[in-house]
């Protein structure tokens, strides 16, 4: 896949099929716009996902994403897209309006073929949509293909709707609507090494970037992806309340059973489902006997 970003200067020469949207975490919401690519694919096209590249707010909880940039990335890789375009949101772009916007497209990515969701809009002040793209078709020469939302217990699948989940917890319901366990992805970092010199449980820290929305602090079931392969685990998600000190919110996993070092290497958390919530403990005993008690749950949810 060619990851193309950082640039309004973009050019594709080879003929595309171009999904347009926002795709913050890629979810079963656009699996209609997948299966219209993969179709077009089969008569030749290259598969494009544009979407723009939006500064992230990390101090408003609204504007916190489901996938970074990284993250969405590695989705796009998995699913054998073959260009993915993160369009930077600059005034050059942003005050374009929308006819100009899809001349621009059928210029630079040779697009033969769009597909959209009924809900998307584009060029200034949001003026077109997929009713332009239909309209537009014939004179820039490619063909639109507009699909419906898929639903969820009457609702329709979205990002606002898959945040509101996480935001609450209910892991299992972000599965369902994303298609996979929601995950938090990192470089595994030093930390106080407390894990397993203190407490004989050795575990990798991942600071979560500043973007990435995060389910509420506590201990999860989880499964931690190393180099294609996942292990099962807890992970405790959170600032440690009972370690003393100014403690940056991280994930601390132990994945059972694995004894290999991993610092400096990236991994995915999975988080399946919270088990208890964060606490603060009057001790570092009663924190190890409350660890050992996570882990046991962990190994039963597991059957291990």
């Amino acid at each position: 896949m060619k990851y193309i970003r950082e640039t309004t200067k973009f050019q594709i020469e080879q003929d595309t099929v171009v999904s347009l949207g926002k795709f913050d975490g890629i979810h079963r919401g656009h699996e209609q716009l997948l299966e219209q690519m993969w179709k077009k694919r089969a008569q030749g096209l290259k598969t494009v996902l544009f979407t723009f590249d939006v500064p992230p707010n990390p101090g408003r909880t609204s504007n916190k994403v489901l996938t970074t940039n990284r993250e969405k990335q590695g989705i796009c890789e998995r699913l054998g897209i073959d260009y993915l375009l993160e369009c930077p949101f600059v005034d050059e772009i942003r005050c374009m309006e929308a006819e100009e916007f899809l001349a621009m497209l059928s210029e630079r990515l040779q697009v033969k073929a769009i597909v959209a969701g009924k809900d998307f809009h584009f060029g200034y002040q949001r003026r077109g949509d997929y009713h332009m793209l239909r309209e537009y078709q014939s004179r820039y020469g490619y063909e639109a293909t507009v699909v419906d939302k898929i639903c969820y217990k009457n609702r329709e699948i979205s990002s606002t709707y898959i945040r509101e989940e996480v935001l609450k917890g209910n892991m299992k319901t972000a599965h369902t609507l994303l298609g996979y366990d929601y995950f938090i992805q990192g470089i595994v970092r030093h930390g106080r090494h407390m894990g397993k010199t203190v407490f004989g449980i050795p575990t990798v820290n991942v600071l979560p970037p500043e973007e990435k929305l995060l389910p509420p602090f506590g201990v999860y079931v989880c499964e931690i992806e190393v180099d294609g392969r996942l292990y099962p685990g807890i992970a405790d998600l959170g600032n440690k309340p009972t370690v003393n000190g100014d403690n940056p919110v991280a994930v601390e996993a132990h994945i059972f059973d694995f004894e290999e070092d991993l610092y400096g290497q990236e991994i995915r958390i999975y988080l399946k489902e919270c088990t208890r919530g964060e606490e603060k403990f009057d001790s570092l005993e009663a924190l190890k006997d409350q660890l050992e008690q996570d882990i046991a749950c962990g190994r039963a949810y597991f059957q291990l």
